[in-house]
């Protein structure tokens, strides 16, 4: 029998989003063992790049949230020390990851996404807040959604109904980021189309559709078993899934993205799919919608995994 590729899987990092990255790492490593591949769970540090030089490693699985592995760094180092690794490019990831960018390249490629501008902090403050926030507000109307223009997990993001706490969003975001994406919020079912490439093709997987019981789908709403419904499948007309799948698959090609994707979208109640974002690696954890879909689809969530892993290898 053919020996077993060993993979370290990263998960942990110093990004907010720490504690969801080492939940779903821990169960990518499960899932792995499961399927008899040499696993090892490691936390990013100082001494990891020497650890990848001197260790023989197959492939390496970035289970990282945040700024810390989603925004191309590591894997552009991973890439330069020639080894395989679970995810998009590099290059792919920073497009990803930043949505303002993600979100011009998706519209080019024929998918809507909602009315939007994104500010800087020093044009913020430099502008004069008032007179920017008034503008933004009889522009794109209300509600509002105002989110940092990178990271994950939702959070920093603030739903805005008024005027009033417009301002106090921004602050939010900007503890997130230096820069704050103010997007039209479209009301409708909110829906999660993992892909997957196990080496034949990225596949899109059914939708799961979300219902926070919160109202807003947020960092607790995503992560507190209980907080929230999922659908699957959505509660859609088998046409308008159908739709958001294809434009699911479109987004994942034109932003260049590999093995693993989690697209979202609104649908508004015209049927229209408006993409929001795209994650390069999605949470893994029991609550999350990636997890869910390969479930419901009846796929071995460890299976999945251990065939990505193999696609590198063989």
């Amino acid at each position: 029998m053919a020996q077993q590729p060993r993979v370290v899987v990263l998960a942990g990092g110093i990004s907010h989003e720490r504690d969801i990255s080492l939940r779903s790492g821990r169960r990518v490593t499960d899932g792995l063992h499961g399927h008899g591949i040499d696993a090892t769970l490691r936390d990013p540090d100082a001494s990891l790049i020497e650890f990848l030089r001197d260790e023989p490693v197959d492939v390496v699985w970035p289970v990282l949230h945040g700024a810390s592995g989603e925004d191309g760094a590591l894997r552009g180092l991973l890439e330069m020390l020639a080894i395989p690794f679970v995810g998009s490019s590099a290059e792919a990831t920073r497009l990803a990851w930043n949505k303002p960018v993600a979100k011009t390249i998706v519209s080019r490629a024929g998918v809507a996404t909602p009315a939007s501008i994104t500010l800087s902090r020093d044009a913020f403050r430099e502008l004069g807040a008032e007179s920017v926030l008034a503008t933004v507000a009889e522009t794109l109307g209300m509600p509002l959604i105002v989110k940092p223009a990178h990271g994950g997990s939702a959070q920093g993001v603030t739903w805005v109904d008024s005027t009033d706490n417009l301002r106090q969003a921004m602050v939010h975001a900007f503890t997130y980021s230096d820069s704050a994406l103010i997007e039209s919020r479209i009301v409708g079912a909110e829906l999660c189309v993992t892909i997957i490439d196990t080496g034949e093709g990225p596949k899109a997987i059914q939708p799961v559709e979300i219902e926070p019981l919160s109202g807003h789908y947020d960092f607790e709403a995503r992560y507190t078993a209980g907080a929230t419904r999922f659908y699957t499948p959505p509660r859609l007309d088998d046409k308008i899934s159908a739709t958001t799948t294809a434009q699911a698959l479109t987004a994942h090609d034109a932003l260049g993205l590999r093995h693993l994707s989690r697209i979202d979208f609104i649908v508004d109640e015209a049927g229209t799919p408006w993409f929001l974002e795209a994650s390069t690696m999605p949470g893994l954890t029991e609550t999350s919608s990636t997890a869910l879909a390969l479930d419901a689809a009846g796929y071995d969530v460890g299976g999945v995994y251990a065939a990505v892993v193999n696609s590198l290898i063989d």
